[in-house]
């Protein structure tokens, strides 16, 4: 291997590094909401596997439906986490696409956990 191949390298680095720092950035941005009980309860999370809002229909306000509620409410999460996590997944593909082998194997995931 010679000089001009290791500043090629470093300089592919670079750009993969710069890449992933904007496929991490664009992970907030990308939402996706699962509901439960029929759209009683709908949860959305971002691509950071983060919860960011809940919506609780009025009818499910009763003091006796406090434990359906609960329950409702970790399906629609369970389920909006589950959708944004292949989003994020096409995100972190497209952002480093060209510049790292199709490595089997490979989980860029825990980059971003």
């Amino acid at each position: 291997m010679n000089m001009g191949d290791l500043f090629g390298m470093a300089g592919k680095m670079k750009e993969m590094q710069a890449r992933m720092q904007e496929a991490q950035e664009n992970l907030s941005k990308i939402t996706e909401t699962g509901e439960a009980g029929a759209g009683m309860v709908k949860a959305t999370a971002n691509g950071k596997k983060q919860l960011i809002s809940i919506e609780i229909d009025e009818d499910l306000m009763k003091a006796s439906d406090r434990e359906i509620l609960q329950d409702l409410i970790v399906a629609a999460t369970n389920k909006a986490l589950e959708k944004v996590e292949v989003k994020a997944k096409e995100e972190l593909q497209k952002s480093t696409e060209g510049l790292m082998p199709n490595i089997p194997g490979m989980d860029l995931d825990k980059l971003f956990k």
